[in-house]
């Protein structure tokens, strides 16, 4: 498995302006002072994230079909502490957060964060994003392997990471902390064409 690729600096922490000096079409993130770029989500990735927004948001986000109370924002830039990273979708509870900042990132972490794993972007984001997760007190975290038709459903308790539930394939799952709705998995897959 292949992880996403440090870029320099190598002999200090990296700041926010080595992260800007990047590529627009790279995803940059800074964790534990090291600066990781990778380019943007392959298909498959980008078609699970989008299913995952297209059922949280009306019933969430918009209050249609749901009790409403959240944002639930695509790839939102997360200031947390000296560390910059960006999860595929994230959720703030409006009581919480009644109004989107003024600014192009987030210093609040959110609620819920889901993380979209690809081959390059696993290791990171099982290991050292899910730590930062933890140390901001998110409460619930999703990953979703579009490879692997798998959803890993976790809980913070304590400081540490709970896992509540794997769900696989084709089945329908309802999901902390968004019970309310069903999730039928085998809409956030899809399969290459050949072509």
């Amino acid at each position: 498995m292949q992880t996403v690729p440090r870029v320099p600096p190598f002999d200090r922490p990296a700041t926010y302006d080595d992260l800007v000096r990047l590529p627009d079409n790279l995803v940059a993130e800074i964790v534990d002072g090291e600066l990781h770029a990778s380019p943007r989500p392959a298909p498959r990735h980008a078609v699970t994230g989008s299913v995952i927004g297209g059922h949280l948001v009306p019933p969430y986000h918009q209050g249609r079909g749901g009790p409403g109370g959240w944002w639930i924002l695509d790839e939102p830039e997360l200031h947390l502490g000296r560390d910059v990273i960006v999860p595929d979708l994230g959720g703030w509870r409006r009581i919480r957060m009644p109004a989107i900042p003024a600014t192009a990132y987030f210093s609040l972490a959110p609620d819920w964060v889901c993380e979209v794993l690809s081959p390059s972007t696993a290791s990171l984001d099982r290991a050292r994003k899910l730590r930062v997760y933890a140390r901001e007190q998110v409460a619930h975290a999703w990953l979703f392997d579009p490879i692997a038709r798998t959803l890993e459903v976790m809980r913070l308790e304590n400081g540490r990471w709970s896992l509540l539930a794997t769900h696989a394939g084709d089945e329908v799952v309802r999901a902390e902390p968004f019970l309310e709705v069903q999730l039928d998995l085998q809409a956030f897959w899809t399969e290459p064409s050949a072509s």
